[in-house]
Formats: structure tokens, sequence, C-alpha cells
């Protein structure tokens, strides 16, 4: 596990809440902007705009980037969507660490990024935070869970309601709870 997080940025750790009231009030307005004005303009008509709102609150989101309005943003200056990365139905971007998806990327309906988790070693269940990364052209099908501190590699392909909790090689497939590789992905053009 990593260190926990620097009392700075999310206030204090021990005894007190994780995350400063600038944190959590900078979080609440994004998710009144977000469930108010995300639904607009339906896919496809509004990918930039969802890109916008979404830019307005310091997101590195690229042209291209796809975003649907039922996707759950938790900190939207910790996402970053290369070109052409889609965000589906219903994904939950648990980012309290970076979240980086790679160019082509494709997060599938109502799959889960978690990018923080509690130490189980410490009594007070600390706290821990730690970046999650989709490469380029990489596929997280439907349901799957990314746990903290992961990086899926370029290309690779985890399987509907896969469990990932390790790093998972360029150009392979993986399925199941615990994830285990079943194969390797054919070359793309």
């Amino acid at each position: 596990m990593s260190e926990p997080l620097d009392a700075s940025e999310h206030g204090t750790l021990r005894g007190g809440p994780s995350f400063s009231l600038a944190n959590r009030l900078e979080r609440l307005c994004f998710t009144i902007v977000w469930r108010g004005l995300a639904w607009l303009a339906p896919p496809p008509f509004g990918w930039g705009w969802r890109r916008q709102l979404l830019r307005l609150f310091r997101a590195r989101i690229a042209s291209g980037a796809k975003i649907y309005p039922t996707a759950k943003i938790w900190l939207p200056r910790h996402l970053e969507m290369a070109e052409w990365s889609t965000l589906g139905q219903g994904v939950e971007c648990y980012n309290m660490a970076p979240i980086c998806i790679g160019a082509g990327a494709i997060v599938s309906q109502r799959a889960f990024l978690c990018a923080g988790d509690h130490d189980h070693r410490d009594a007070s269940h600390q706290l821990v935070t730690k970046p999650v990364t989709i490469g380029p052209k990489a596929w997280v099908a439907a349901e799957a869970f990314i746990g903290p501190g992961v990086a899926i590699g370029d290309g690779a392909v985890v399987g509907a309601r896969a469990c990932v909790t390790r790093d998972i090689p360029a150009g392979t497939i993986w399925t199941g709870n615990p994830a285990q590789q079943v194969g390797h992905r054919q070359e793309q053009e």
C-alpha cells in the first residue's frame, strides 16, 4: 500500500475527515452541475457538451473523448482522457487519485475504476490512494472492477465482471474473479 494521503490537500487524516472542506465542496459543486446539465444533450449529440463540463472542473479531456451522461466521476481534476477514449453508461470513476484513460480505450457500461482503498493493517483504516491507468486501445468490459494502482496495458482486454487488482500486460485478455489471463489479443491495425 502507498503512504496515507498528504493532509495538506486532503485534510486531517487521523481521526478527522479524509478530505478537506474545499475538496468536498468542489465535488458537491461538480455533482450538482453534472447531474443537472450532462443530460441536456443525449449521446451522440452531447459528447462535446460533456467534455466542456468536465473541463470546467479541470479534467483533461481530449477532443473526441466520449463520456456518457450516466458516468459518475468523483473528482474531475483527477481524470485524464485521451483522443477517442470512452467512459460508458453508468461507469463509476472513483478517482481519489488520478485515472488516465489512453487513446481509443473503452471503459464499458457499469465498470468500476477505483483509485482509493483503506489500509486494513492500520487500526484506523487510513485512506490510501493509487492512480489507475488504462492504456491506449484497451477495453474494460461491462461491470469489471479495476483496483487502486492498477495499470491496464495497451490493447489489453478485461472481460465482463472481472476483478483486477494487479497490472495487466499489453495485448493480453483477462477474465474472472480474481482476473486470470485467458489469451492474447490479435494485433489490430
